[in-house]
């Protein structure tokens, strides 16, 4: 067993990162990747280990190809390390609706954010060249990165292929990637980007070098800070520092303007109701049958598929499923879903606006820190859903997006969320990059 495999599960046995690792030698191949071990959210498929969605339903399910995105890093020299632990197909922002709930390096006291906390976790304590394929639907990207004190990008939507993916919202689904740094997680998003044969959601234009396109002036930039994310409920720490960071990047020749994005109030009750209805016709293929968990064959069709949905799905699952399927019944469809959908064309005309006058916004990336396990716990589930406040707008936009450190409240990591215009991740990554070397 190599020593990279070792290390790998000396740190899981402290932080909880991982629900499979690979029993594969390391490749001694060429390419981009050469040199990076490259670990995968367990949502994306990966030959030959095991691929749960943090899910219990999908217990023993060993996936027979590689996601797209999966078979790129392998070829480009990329060494894929293991499956890292999430919410229940990405159903969480604190990585707490799940069987193995990972812990902060910061403070193992504290959540490392969802839904991809593993993937977090493990980017900022790996003491070996590494980079993590990642997953977002409503921030499951930016939040963790910004608790875990790490780079995550989201790209536009269509941008990477979700061939392998196990869905959450199929609108929604965009594969990212984290990294240590933004040259890193621009390297990444190279290599997973585009067009893809098994995808028709694919968009075909080209892809640019990233990584080899991040040192250059942001003089002139336009940076719009967004009114509506600074208001209440976002802690005055986390503000400071990323006024500090804003501040920064006036400081090398960007133009800050303050901008408005009016139907963002509107923004997460749209987002978890478009979610939850794609959510629960996607879950609906869990049936006991196929793959994953299953029971003696007892009784009628309905009995079975009642009792072994019962037992492998979470809570939050199960309430998705239900809150899901409400909205799309007869009688609640256009009152529900059909209006979400139209808000959503809201937001969209939204940051169309705004980037008609600025090339970036600037905003919070959680409106928090990382909380500890203790507060979780006494908060309700509409609780949990209002910390994606910040982050829902875009994904629901499907603009690309990232998250960069740029300070620290009460000794823990403070994310600052810049966004562009579709397509338009080259200039988001040059400005993050200014932001990480100033």
């Amino acid at each position: 067993m190599s020593s990279l495999i070792d290390r790998a599960r000396s740190l899981d046995e402290k932080y909880r990162i991982f629900n499979a690792l690979t029993h594969e030698e390391e490749p001694t191949g060429r390419g981009l990747l050469k040199g990076y071990a490259v670990s995968v959210k367990d949502n994306v498929c990966v030959k030959g280990m095991v691929s749960t969605a943090g899910s219990k339903i999908l217990t023993g399910y060993v996936p027979p190809f590689d996601a797209t995105v999966v078979s790129r890093c392998r070829g480009q020299g990329g060494f894929i390390l293991g499956k890292t632990t999430q919410d229940e197909f990405g159903f969480g922002t604190f990585n707490v609706n799940t069987t193995k709930i990972p812990l902060n390096p910061h403070d193992p006291a504290r959540s490392t954010g969802g839904s991809s906390g593993g993937a977090a976790a493990l980017t900022a304590v790996a003491d070996f060249s590494h980079l993590a394929i990642s997953e977002s639907t409503g921030g499951s990207i930016s939040c963790p990165a910004s608790f875990c004190g790490v780079v995550g990008v989201t790209p536009t939507y269509g941008r990477t292929s979700r061939w392998g993916l196990i869905d959450y919202a199929n609108s929604l689904d965009k594969i990212g990637c984290m990294g240590k740094t933004v040259t890193e997680a621009a390297l990444l998003l190279r290599v997973i980007s585009g067009p893809d044969e098994f995808d028709s959601t694919v968009l075909r234009d080209p892809v640019e070098p990233y990584d080899e396109m991040l040192d250059t002036s942001i003089e002139e930039v336009k940076v719009g800070v967004p009114q509506e994310y600074f208001g209440e409920g976002v802690d005055p720490g986390v503000s400071e520092q990323v006024w500090n960071g804003i501040k920064r990047l006036e400081s090398q020749g960007a133009e800050i303007s303050e901008v408005s994005l009016p139907h963002t109030k509107y923004s997460l009750s749209a987002y978890y109701i478009i979610a939850m209805a794609e959510a629960s016709t996607n879950l609906a293929k869990f049936c006991g049958l196929r793959y994953g968990l299953h029971q003696p064959l007892n009784g009628n069709f309905d009995e079975y598929f009642t009792r072994v949905r019962s037992a492998g799905f979470g809570d939050e699952a199960k309430r998705r499923v239900i809150l899901g399927t409400f909205t799309r019944m007869a009688g609640y469809r256009d009152a529900y879903y059909l209006k979400a959908l139209k808000v959503r064309t809201r937001v969209i005309e939204d940051f169309k606006h705004a980037f008609q006058d600025v090339d970036v916004l600037a905003a919070p990336t959680m409106p928090v820190v990382a909380p500890r396990f203790d507060e979780i716990a006494e908060l309700e589930p509409i609780q949990h859903y209002m910390m994606d406040i910040l982050t829902v707008a875009p994904n629901l936009a499907g603009i690309p997006m990232v998250s960069v450190p740029c300070g620290r409240s009460v000794g823990m990591p403070v994310g600052l969320h810049l966004m562009a215009d579709h397509l338009d991740e080259a200039r988001m990554l040059q400005v993050a990059h200014v932001l990480e070397v100033t």
